[in-house]
């Protein structure tokens, strides 16, 4: 063994300046996986990524029953807008010589699917009058004038 121990000591010198170098390769790998992971994990105190994976998808789920919150309040108020004053036509016009000014009016106020009605005011010297009449699908349920028929077809326009 003597002849060789030379020979096994330039060996175990290079074996243990090849581990040296392993370590020290191994070492800086974990430093980058560290900084990269301080990364992820950053403005969560220094929880876990699972806590902080486990953070964010509790977030999701609250945000998704939120938004099946907002979609129901919106089906509820599309429902509703079905029914509301959606199309209003206005027709100002002027039905006795004597008086001045168009100051008569017919409004016709309606629904999405056109019912509704009409709201007819004639303006004279001696008086005003008031005419409501229904409007069930764009047509009036009675005899309407040419201005009450022109505020319907503007408000159905």
């Amino acid at each position: 063994m003597q002849p060789n121990i030379g020979a096994i000591v330039i060996v175990m010198t290079v074996a243990i300046i090849a581990l040296i170098v392993a370590v020290l390769v191994v070492a800086r790998r974990s430093r980058r996986l560290e900084a990269r992971l301080a990364g992820l994990t950053r403005g969560s105190s220094g929880t876990s990524l699972e806590a902080v994976l486990d953070a964010h998808l509790d977030k999701v789920y609250a945000v998704a029953r939120e938004l099946d919150e907002v979609a129901a309040r919106t089906a509820v108020l599309e429902a509703a807008q079905l029914h509301s004053f959606q199309r209003v036509g206005l027709v100002r016009y002027n039905p006795f010589e004597e008086t001045g000014g168009n100051q008569s009016f017919a409004l016709a106020l309606l629904d999405a699917v056109g019912d509704g009605w009409v709201l007819s005011s004639l303006h004279a010297r001696s008086g005003t009058r008031v005419y409501a009449k229904a409007i069930t699908a764009g047509r009036a349920d009675s005899a309407v004038s040419d201005e009450e028929a022109a505020a319907i077809r503007q408000a159905m326009a």
